[in-house]
């Protein structure tokens, strides 16, 4: 089995078809089609809000290590592999040119 690798330079975007809201300061969102429940918490939450147009990691880990206090080199692995998450889950997609 071949695994969708997400890349650093690559621009992803949030699939359609997910009810999203805040629940005390976390997101949490529903997929409309398969009823499947997803709880993103906050910076998982401000990572997807960074998608909402379209972005990439290398732009998420430079909003997110001036927003918190972590070391860029962290902040890229944790990024790298939720977004990893996130595409294998079909919540993102690659953003067409």
């Amino acid at each position: 089995m071949t695994e969708n690798v997400v890349q650093l330079t690559e621009t992803y975007i949030q699939e359609e078809g997910y009810v999203v809201s805040d629940m005390n300061g976390d997101k949490v969102m529903m997929s409309i089609q398969s009823g499947k429940y997803y709880n993103l918490g906050k910076t998982g939450g401000r990572i997807w809000e960074l998608l909402t147009e379209g972005n990439t990691i290398s732009n998420i880990v430079h909003a997110l290590t001036t927003e918190f206090t972590i070391s860029a080199d962290q902040c890229e692995k944790h990024v790298h592999s939720f977004m990893q998450q996130l595409y294998a889950e079909g919540l993102i997609k690659l953003q067409e040119s």
